[in-house]
């Protein structure tokens, strides 16, 4: 299947730098449509006909978010583009910042339309520096143009931290404050940054706003699925022969993503959404891409059969282990345990109460856990003993077999 390309649909087409090259491929028409012939309310009715979800993982719908933005009564609101892109195996965002940051601006001016927003922040990570004064320049060139009367935006660079991208955490940062997350509710939307109303959607979603604006909701809910419309940017990698960033129509296959176009061979297990996303094994290939699947923030891991997916998970809760903020107990200290066994495991240490612990501890940091860091966590954890289950029972039996034979005094091979 060709890639259906709509969040991507300038990248190699406009000069990222020229914004009259963007304007010459239709830049800014849709905003000037959404600002002359239509109301706040009008907008956000469009965008929730339309289907558009967030793309940055969760999954919530846009236009429902903004409507809530837009009926809560403040002086001030603010409308906050996620680029923090700190999932492990993400670079979609990247790739749409380098390639098209007047389409990014242009769907943030359509946003704080609708909802009131006066001041707009793009929460660039801070490995992303070099796209800094790319962005900078793009803004103060819409500004000049006359394409952000209403709305201020400013880049704002974070300090690395992955529990950021979380939306309350961010918003934190933001304010000066230790990057945490917040309890819930109340929701951004009705009190969010220094307790305003506020809109935070990541860089793909705001990417398809001039779309759908410009071409209508319905030909924009035509594509996909059920829940799932639209299209999704996927950034591929790993154990592939043609790595890199694809769009995709929802509902598309597994296999059409890293088989067709990413080349990959000899799968073994495939990652989908990150540190935190579902592990697949290869014969699950045909799994259609799409919410009611498996979906996540679009990175997409392939590992080929030389790889140990105990290796990767143990990487994985290392990883999230690090990042956790720390903030609610069962995230820090589920996460904790869970390295403690990962780091027994791979030492050839493990034992069979290993697997019942890492269970346990799953079901909890789902149910408790304060965020999304600590309620997916467990994920690969479980979908890693669901479908290679093999992979802890041996690596168990070798490691009883191992002591077995030392308490004999024997010296032991593997």
């Amino acid at each position: 299947m060709p890639e259906k390309r709509i969040a991507l649909r300038n990248c190699g087409i406009v000069d990222p730098r020229d914004i009259a090259s963007y304007r010459k491929a239709g830049g800014f028409t849709a905003f000037m449509k959404a600002r002359d012939t239509m109301k706040p309310d009008q907008i956000i009715d469009e965008i929730k006909k339309s289907g558009l979800t967030g793309r940055g993982g969760a999954g919530f719908s846009c236009g429902l978010k903004w409507e809530l933005a837009g009926n809560t009564k403040s002086s001030r609101k603010y409308l906050i583009c996620n680029a923090d892109e700190g999932e492990v195996g993400t670079f979609k965002d990247r790739y749409i910042l380098t390639h098209d940051p007047y389409g990014l601006i242009e769907g943030m001016c359509i946003a704080g339309l609708a909802i009131g927003a006066t001041k707009g922040f793009i929460y660039l990570r801070a490995e992303y520096h070099a796209l800094f004064n790319l962005l900078s320049d793009a803004i103060v060139e819409s500004k000049r143009n006359g394409f952000m009367s209403h709305m201020d935006i400013k880049v704002f660079e974070g300090a690395g931290a992955y529990i950021c991208g979380e939306e309350s955490a961010l918003m934190n940062s933001i304010e000066g404050r230790r990057g945490e997350s917040r309890f819930k509710p109340p929701y951004p939307p009705i009190q969010g940054l220094w307790g305003r109303p506020t809109i935070i959607n990541n860089v793909e979603t705001l990417m398809n706003v001039p779309y759908i604006i410009k071409n209508g909701a319905a030909a924009f809910s035509a594509i996909g699925t059920g829940r799932s419309k639209g299209t999704k940017v996927f950034s591929v990698s790993g154990d592939v022969e043609r790595p890199g960033v694809y769009e995709l129509t929802m509902g598309s296959s597994l296999n059409e993503l890293v088989v067709d176009l990413a080349g990959a061979q000899g799968i073994k297990a495939i990652q989908i959404g990150g540190a935190t996303g579902n592990i697949l094994p290869g014969r699950k290939i045909d799994t259609p891409l799409s919410h009611e699947t498996c979906l996540g923030s679009g990175a997409v891991v392939v590992f080929n059969q030389t790889r140990n997916i105990v290796d990767i998970v143990h990487n994985n809760i290392l990883f999230l282990h690090d990042e956790s903020c720390g903030k609610c107990t069962p995230c820090r200290d589920g996460l904790e345990a869970m390295k403690e066994i990962f780091d027994r495991l791979v030492k050839g240490e493990g034992i069979q109460e290993d697997i019942r612990v890492l269970e346990e501890l799953s079901k909890v940091m789902s149910l408790a856990s304060l965020c999304g860091l600590g309620q997916a966590a467990p994920v690969p954890v479980m979908d890693s003993l669901k479908f290679f289950r093999e992979e802890y029972t041996n690596l168990i039996q070798q490691s009883a077999y191992v002591r077995n034979y030392t308490a004999q005094g024997l010296s032991v091979t593997l």
